[in-house]
């Protein structure tokens, strides 16, 4: 079929709804919502879909449309739920299981008769990380369901209420708004805490006040030591801040000035970032990269060993990685290598992977394109050192999406596993980049030089069979997003105990030298470098404008966000 998604955003739901459906043969258009309705008016007259579906949509489908064409609207929460803030209920009633539904659209919000609706369970993990995993599995196969019976044309859907009084209770739930986020610290324990920050830990964050400043705190995690008056700043690790509550402490990553606060960077950063022009002191309180396993505090890299095998975790909010970023992962690599292991897992237990250099941090430093250079030095740094380890097997470890240089830094390590479902973005090109991370070494090497270019100039995303199908990918691990790092563990060590294993690392020494000789790693750098740096300082540069857009979520300019680029970034 012809399906044209409408979406406020070609995000992450977006993206794998895209994906899933053209891997299943139909024909994917998309349209952004953000410029009003005419827009959308227009790619319905241009492209005469035989299906509309809205993955994520913040306004109404104009009437002419929805009353014009059958229209499919993803709704994330179950039957018989309605309202704007369905995550957010769900996240601050501590459900244990919730829903997407798919919904034909009509007049009322959320009223239309249901076309297929998926249940997921609610872990306690942010709300983003809910919506970009659990949520988008349950919406992508209410989305092919739903799209099936469309197809079908035999299927009838099914009324929220009816006669025989046989359907869904309705529930109406109202916008979660600020008065209900607000953190009591002299009151509320730290569950409560944790449970307001994860429920809005992306958008819209808590709104509170640090040293007469009002901010939005963004992510939350518990602190087992660490103790203060309620409210109290404690310490900084890793450019997150320490708060005490009335039973314990919580971990906050990442703040955001509001808009009228005179901040000149009013968007996500580093907590302790945001704070330190307001006079903030605090302590560092360093944790080394292995903890004991009964250790209940916050780190973004860890390390652990189980036999054979090591496992480095990092999760960085939002998978961007800052130069300070990078720089501590390295450091925890270096460490890994000291461990005398047969293979070593690099990745998250779930979630992100990476999506490439911090574009909040550079937008807010006082010389972005400096800290540009930095930045992609320090991904560069990390990327060359896994490629250039040949005493054991490297396994890049995908549990959620990746996405420019993140992408390209899995493709260092020797095998790529990544969870079903996941997206991935193995292009530069929509930030105006050319790309370094030695992509012009590790994508052909993989891929061919064809798809290579293919992949980098069409800049769509991909999902994870289709990657699996052009060598992207070597094992997709067909897990829920809470069960990938038990299914990882043990095909880790299946792997390390392989009796081969010896032989595939002696093979993978040799490849590595026989490749260093006919193109050694730092003439890749330099070459991909010295584009970059031509493009960071070049004031005139794409890439300042769509960066600083990106970051200041400003609506994007084009409405079809799958249109080809023309060629001034390459």
């Amino acid at each position: 079929m012809n399906i044209l998604l409408v979406a406020s955003a070609f995000n992450s739901l977006s993206q794998r709804v895209y994906v899933e459906l053209s891997d299943e043969g139909h024909r994917v258009d998309v349209v952004l919502a953000t410029h009003g309705a005419e827009p959308v008016r227009a790619a319905v007259r241009e492209l005469g879909p035989d299906l509309i579906v809205a993955p994520m949509l913040k306004t109404a489908l104009p009437e002419d449309v929805w009353r014009g064409h059958t229209c499919l609207i993803v709704h994330p929460g179950p039957p018989g739920d309605r309202g704007p803030s369905s995550l957010d209920w769900a996240i601050a009633g501590e459900a244990a299981h919730w829903g997407v539904t798919v919904l034909q659209a009509e007049a009322a919000m959320d009223a239309g008769d249901i076309w297929a609706s998926e249940p997921f369970p609610v872990p306690a993990v942010g709300k983003s990380d809910l919506y970009r995993n659990e949520a988008s599995d349950a919406a992508v196969a209410a989305v092919l369901l739903a799209v099936r019976r469309y197809a079908d044309a035999s299927y009838k859907p099914r009324p929220q209420t009816g006669d025989a009084g046989d359907g869904p209770v309705i529930v109406w739930r109202d916008f979660f708004r600020q008065d209900r986020r607000r953190v009591d610290w002299d009151h509320d324990s730290t569950a409560t805490v944790l449970r307001k920050l994860r429920g809005a830990d992306s958008q819209p964050g808590v709104l509170d006040e640090i040293l007469g400043h009002e901010v939005f705190l963004h992510g939350g995690h518990p602190e087992d030591e660490l103790r203060g008056r309620p409210g109290e700043l404690l310490a900084t690790r890793a450019g997150a801040v320490c708060r005490a509550t009335r039973d314990g402490a919580v971990w906050i990553p990442e703040l955001r000035p509001r808009k009228n606060s005179g901040d000149p960077a009013p968007f996500r950063r580093p907590a302790a970032s945001v704070l330190a022009p307001l006079g903030a002191q605090l302590p560092d309180a360093p944790v080394p990269f292995e903890l004991p396993a009964d250790r209940r505090t916050w780190s973004d890299v860890r390390y652990r060993r189980r036999g054979d095998v090591g496992f480095l975790t990092f999760s960085f909010p939002g998978g961007a990685m800052s130069t300070d970023q990078c720089r501590r992962l390295l450091a925890a690599y270096q460490h890994a290598l000291a461990d005398p292991t047969w293979v070593l897992v690099l990745g998250p237990e779930r979630d992100f992977f990476s999506n490439g250099i911090h574009l909040n941090v550079i937008e807010a430093a006082a010389d972005p394109a400096e800290e540009s250079w930095a930045n992609i030095n320090a991904m560069d740094d990390l990327a060359e050192a896994v490629l250039r380890t040949t005493d054991r097997l490297v396994v890049a470890a995908l549990g959620g999406n990746a996405a420019a240089g993140g992408a390209m830094l899995a493709l260092a390590a020797d095998q790529v596993w990544c969870r079903g479902g996941a997206v991935l973005n193995p292009h530069y090109r929509r930030m105006g980049l050319y790309g370094s991370e030695f992509w012009t070494y590790t994508l052909p090497r993989r891929v061919g030089t064809d798809t290579a270019h293919r992949l980098t100039t069409e800049a769509l995303p991909l999902s994870t069979a289709s990657a699996a199908r052009i060598g992207l990918v070597d094992r997709i691990v067909r897990t829920g997003p809470g069960e990938f790092a038990a299914e990882t563990e043990r095909l880790a060590a299946e792997l390390a105990a392989a009796p081969d294993l010896a032989q595939r690392i002696a093979a993978k020494a040799a490849a590595r030298r026989a490749d260093e000789a006919v193109r050694p790693l730092a003439e890749c750098r330099r070459e991909e470098l010295a584009r970059m740096h031509a493009i960071f300082f070049d004031p005139e540069a794409p890439y300042h404008a769509l960066r600083s857009a990106f970051v200041r979520k400003k609506p994007a300019a084009s409405t079809r966000p799958l249109a080809p680029l023309d060629g001034a970034d390459r």
